[in-house]
């Protein structure tokens, strides 16, 4: 029953996918995504205003079928799919399965217009196959009435005085203790890869990935394993919860339960509508003696090979990533970073000023992370396979598996998964 039901939903939505998209003649896109249309209205609505008689057809496809209903469209190439969003570590994947167009006539241009990290995730084997539209940060969030309470000094929001983990976690227990913090300190993402990659990066533990195919996994490093020890006892130690799912932890911050929180720009508004909660915002932390290192990376935007609209689908994607006015639109109705340089600049002082004096300095943090913290999620044809590996390893060991133990075994998950792809 559960099957016949998962099959008819999955139906619906490829139904519901053709149908939005179907209609498309010369000079309609159609345009694919997760997100919710409100999203890229208005950056649709100023490219239609730039080319009239263009119009563009959004579909939004739920992320946990997105990947799938676009690979089994691509796979049949599907003409009625012209522009698609990309989870950029997903690139290289989709670019070696031919489901992406080659774009790299734009290569120096996406370079000049791009922030640093943003670049070589859209490339794979010397060649451009998407280009960057969002990028991405994290924040250290703290609560300043139960640090105040418990006799602990904020962090401060300068980079230049951005905190440990050690210390991090000593001001979280003693909030605990003395400040009234039913928890000590939460990662928003708390069992996803692109959070937790920036723990044994820090230790000099690589990203877990390496080898010139980058298909050799490299998990049980010295850093992967004193980082993932420092992760386990972080929960077995009673500082941060076990059965909270990732992005199921943003309210126990707002609840004022939390005294740090590790959480993206998109927190900022989420915090800042919370009524009499008291909070302020500091560098992500790094460990001590290790390097400073913050997650970076989000969508680019790709065109389908088998869309018969390839030059309006190039003008589309060149107007939301290269054109600043257009890229910054992408962000209009959500506080998410643009990846274009020019527009980032524009962005960075909205941030700041979005929840007031709590999040001031939000924007000196962005600005100094995208230029020298930012490391993106490796670029490996069996990144799918690899992350969904990791995803159950921080699970089992957040629930008190021995790390080295689970990172051997991971090791070997990946290796299989991996054997078919060389």
């Amino acid at each position: 029953m559960k099957k016949s039901l998962a099959l008819m939903s999955l139906l619906a939505v490829l139904a519901a996918a053709g149908c939005g998209s179907g209609d498309a003649g010369a000079n309609t896109l159609s345009f694919l995504g997760p997100e919710d249309p409100k999203t890229f209205q208005p950056v649709i609505d100023g490219f239609e205003a730039e080319h009239p008689g263009v119009r563009i057809a959004y579909t939004q496809i739920p992320f946990d079928q997105l990947n799938s209903t676009l690979q089994q469209r691509l796979a049949a190439e599907d003409e009625t799919i012209d522009v698609y969003t990309v989870d950029q570590p997903r690139v290289s994947a989709l670019a070696a399965r031919g489901f992406l167009a080659d774009l790299s006539d734009w290569k120096d241009r996406v370079k000049q217009a791009a922030l640093p990290a943003q670049y070589d995730v859209n490339e794979f084997r010397g060649k451009l196959w998407s280009v960057p539209i969002w990028t991405s940060d994290q924040f250290l969030f703290y609560n300043k009435t139960l640090l105040k309470q418990a006799g602990v000094t904020p962090p401060s929001s300068d980079p230049a005085e951005r905190w440990t983990w050690e210390r991090t976690v000593e001001a979280g227990r003693q909030a605990q203790a003395r400040g009234g913090a039913q928890w000590a300190l939460i990662p928003e993402q708390i069992e996803q890869y692109y959070q937790l990659q920036s723990l044994p990066e820090s230790l000099g533990g690589g990203s877990g990935i390496t080898g010139t195919d980058m298909l050799t996994p490299a998990l049980t490093t010295e850093g992967w394993i004193k980082a993932m020890t420092w992760y386990r006892d972080l929960f077995a130690g009673g500082l941060a919860p076990r059965g909270v799912g990732s992005f199921q932890t943003s309210p126990l911050f707002t609840e004022g339960k939390v005294a740090f929180f590790a959480g993206g720009p998109w927190d900022v508004g989420t915090f800042g509508a919370a009524k009499d909660l008291d909070w302020g915002v500091a560098p992500y932390p790094y460990f001590e003696g290790g390097k400073q290192v913050t997650p970076t990376g989000s969508w680019s935007w790709g065109i389908n090979p088998a869309s018969k609209r390839q030059r309006l689908a190039r003008e589309f994607l060149e107007y939301a990533a290269l054109n600043p006015e257009g890229n910054l639109l992408t962000t209009k109705a959500s506080p998410i970073i643009p990846a274009n340089r020019a527009a980032f600049e524009k962005y960075v002082p909205t941030l700041d000023a979005l929840a007031g004096e709590k999040s001031r300095g939000a924007g000196e943090i962005l600005t100094y992370d995208a230029d020298h913290t930012a490391v993106a999620r490796p670029r490996s044809v069996g990144y799918i396979q690899f992350e969904d590996i990791m995803t159950k390893t921080f699970a089992d060991i957040r629930n008190g598996a021995d790390p080295k133990t689970r990172l051997e075994q991971a090791a070997r998950e990946v290796t299989t998964a991996w054997a078919q792809l060389r």
